[in-house]
């Protein structure tokens, strides 16, 4: 008798369903699509998915490959959240890091970084052809599909140079292979910070479609970028009575060996969350938020009454958008003799 063949998964979590359980009453969890107006309960099984999200057709070990390697990944992170929510505090060097690699990954894996790496690569390539001309782009594109008419170039050229770039999508292949690497140049950041697990009784905590957040460091200013490198902290709610602080590692920096930060040596326990540490770290995740936050049905008394608009990407280009008239950018012109024969970005000939 043939077996069976294990059906391809299309239905793709970018927050895990074992994750989602921490914070959901049954298999329900309450919706609430930034920035509030609209609140629903949904199944675990539904939030947060997209279908085909880190598919990889034609894969010879299946289209759901990345998505079977994260499933692997969830399994043992999973593992380790039992053993904390029984009690377990601090974590062995080998727990620690499973659980840092589960959190770098999931920092890398959301529809908020698909979107964002969709984003700056239609920035590039607006530049790329905005700086070289509508002639060149003209001469690139009929190389491609063949002679175009004038009306349809001129189409072409407009919705290519628009403020927001074509409408291009990045290949499923270079996105999860930018999730991969980018969890891996995350992790020794988490895995190098001492540790403070925060345990809540009568507070509780909500999560979002982008739960791990970046603390800047105090005397930061607001608008200035923070990563994992130079973050006061790195927070995530692990359940909705589970909270985890990745503190300041440089007042250690100089005294205690890396080796025994890594071994969680300088981890600590808040047994009894405070009304403060509940706020401060659900301000966390909901500023980090994409369109969505999840939480208990019971827990709604702990979601602000004001709440962000939707943060759809992580990482803009600063600044207005270059102007682009046709003319390809650099060009060598002849100038009148008052004008020196400077060269000039952006002048035309």
């Amino acid at each position: 008798m043939s077996e069976r063949a294990t059906p391809t998964s299309r239905r793709h979590h970018t927050v895990p369903k074992f994750y989602l359980r921490g914070f959901a009453e049954g298999e329900t969890v309450l919706t609430v699509a930034l920035p509030g107006h609209r609140r629903y309960k949904q199944s675990v099984n539904d939030a947060s998915v997209e279908t085909d999200f880190y598919a990889l057709p034609g894969h010879e070990a299946g289209d759901d490959v990345f998505e079977k390697a994260l499933s692997s990944v969830e399994a043992a992170a999973g593992a380790v959240l039992k053993k904390v929510s029984s009690g377990m505090w601090p974590l062995g060097e080998r727990d620690r890091t499973t659980l840092s690699y589960y959190i770098a990954l999931q920092a890398a894996r959301t529809q908020s970084q698909r979107r964002t790496a969709d984003s700056l690569a239609a920035q590039i390539m607006r530049l790329d052809i905005g700086l070289g001309g509508q002639a060149r782009f003209r001469d690139r594109l009929q190389s491609r599909v063949g002679e175009l008419g004038e009306g349809r170039l001129d189409e072409l050229w407009k919705q290519s140079v628009r403020p927001e770039g074509p409408p291009i999508r990045i290949s499923n292949a270079r996105f999860t292979e930018q999730i991969r690497s980018t969890a891996e140049s995350i992790v020794p950041y988490l895995v190098g910070r001492p540790w403070t697990l925060v345990r809540f009784d009568k507070r509780s905590l909500v999560t979002s479609d982008a739960p791990v957040g970046l603390v800047q460091q105090p005397d930061e200013n607001p608008w200035e970028g923070v990563g994992y490198l130079t973050a006061w902290g790195v927070t995530m709610p692990l359940t909705r009575k589970l909270g985890l602080v990745m503190g300041d590692p440089m007042p250690f920096a100089d005294k205690v060996p890396l080796e025994r930060v890594r071994r969680g040596e300088l981890d600590t326990l808040m047994p009894v969350g405070t009304v403060q540490m509940e706020k401060f770290l659900n301000e966390q995740t909901i500023s980090h938020a994409s369109k969505w936050i999840y939480l208990h049905p019971a827990d709604e008394r702990f979601v602000p009454d004001e709440l962000p608009e939707p943060n759809l990407v992580s990482m803009q280009m600063q600044g207005e958008p270059w102007e682009f008239n046709g003319e390809p950018w650099g060009r060598v012109k002849t100038e009148p003799e008052h004008d020196g024969g400077r060269n000039e970005p952006g002048s035309s000939q």
